[in-house]
């Protein structure tokens, strides 16, 4: 009896470890690419997305396209010729709409869905093909909506605010990415939105720390959003730019919650934004990480704009098992979200969060 029990429990386990292995095999119905795994918030959606699909008892295979577009295609075209049912793509490359079209055509040619994310493609590139969608935000929202909580702190606190007394908030500002819709969008609306506010409040308008820099911006170089770029520029900017100089950075804009980390990191470091009774410099990102809610509760970093990951993992899981249902639309029962009125493109709403309601 024992060795029966034994050998049927061996069975089960041997069952449930395939069960595991097929959710994330190369056969698997579903694969996923991912710009990076190293991107915070991406992070996030990855495991929304896993945990969706998990429980929807669909096979499905991750990919990390590392911040490389050559890599991810090569990923793409691999999973297709290995039978995917399904592509989920978060486009490394937003530049243009080679890198988008070149995976259209792909998968059209294999009669397989595709549906991409988070980093937007143009409306031709979904347009041109009946089973394909896009899930994300609107680009703009992000940035208006940031703009407009920078610049009501900002009018509202503006003695504390204004370090050296002059009349007017130096900002420094870090950008995620050239040629990026939403960097380009959070990078414009953060600062005008803001400036409208501070206007209408008899206020001057921010003023960037640097008069040389024609941009108005630091930009991550790699394209990678990340704490570590931020870390470095903030670093290098507190040398020159401080209150014993007289011409203290006074606020910090981010276009993510990851380069927000890293810009706190920095000002840690010479002696601000350390929790309750330090001295302040307002930080402000976007995405509502888990990291930076734990830094607004902790007094470290004052905003952020909520970027719903588990929002946007859903609607994708929805439309993946409408394809391998078999259903007529991808857009199938997706009632409950907007969607553009031209082209199939689902959006995931944005909000303010400034640290939970007591």
């Amino acid at each position: 009896m024992k060795r029966k029990i034994l050998a049927l429990t061996l069975c089960f386990l041997l069952s449930a470890v395939s069960l595991v292995s097929c959710k994330k095999s190369d056969s698997a119905d579903v694969h996923v690419f991912y710009y990076t795994y190293s991107d915070t918030y991406i992070s996030g959606v990855r495991s929304s997305l896993d945990s969706a699909l998990s429980d929807m008892e669909i096979s499905y295979q991750d990919h990390d396209g590392a911040g490389n577009q050559t890599t991810q295609t090569e990923q793409i075209q691999t999973a297709i010729t290995k039978g995917a049912k399904a592509i989920v793509v978060n486009i490394v490359n937003t530049g243009s709409d080679d890198a988008a079209n070149g995976i259209v055509s792909m998968a059209k040619n294999a009669g397989i869905p595709v549906i991409f994310f988070n980093r937007e493609v143009s409306d031709s590139v979904i347009t041109s093909y009946d089973k394909c969608a896009f899930v994300g935000t609107k680009a703009e929202e992000a940035g208006i909506l940031q703009g407009q909580m920078i610049g009501e702190y900002v009018r509202d606190n503006f003695a504390s605010v204004d370090i050296n007394g002059d009349g007017e908030i130096s900002y420094i500002l870090f950008k995620g990415e050239e040629g990026n819709n939403e960097a380009i969008y959070r990078t414009q609306y953060s600062v005008e939105e803001a400036n409208k506010i501070l206007t209408a409040a008899g206020k001057k308008p921010l003023k960037f720390y640097d008069g040389s820099n024609p941009n108005k911006y630091l930009v991550d170089r790699n394209g990678q959003w990340s704490a570590s770029a931020a870390n470095e520029y903030m670093t290098t900017a507190l040398t020159s730019y401080s209150e014993k100089h007289g011409n203290m950075i006074e606020l910090v804009i981010c276009n993510n919650d990851g380069m927000a980390q890293g810009a706190i990191s920095a000002l840690n470091s010479a002696g601000y934004n350390l929790g309750e009774g330090s001295r302040m410099i307002p930080v402000f990102g976007v995405d509502a990480t888990d990291a930076a809610k734990d830094l607004i509760e902790n007094k470290k970093m004052t905003g952020t704009i909520k970027q719903d990951a588990e929002g946007m993992a859903k609607a994708i899981s929805k439309l993946v098992k409408n394809v391998l249902d078999g259903k007529d639309s991808l857009l199938h029962g997706m009632s409950e979200y907007k969607v553009d009125d031209t082209v199939s493109k689902i959006r995931i709403a944005y909000s303010k969060y400034l640290g939970e309601e007591k």
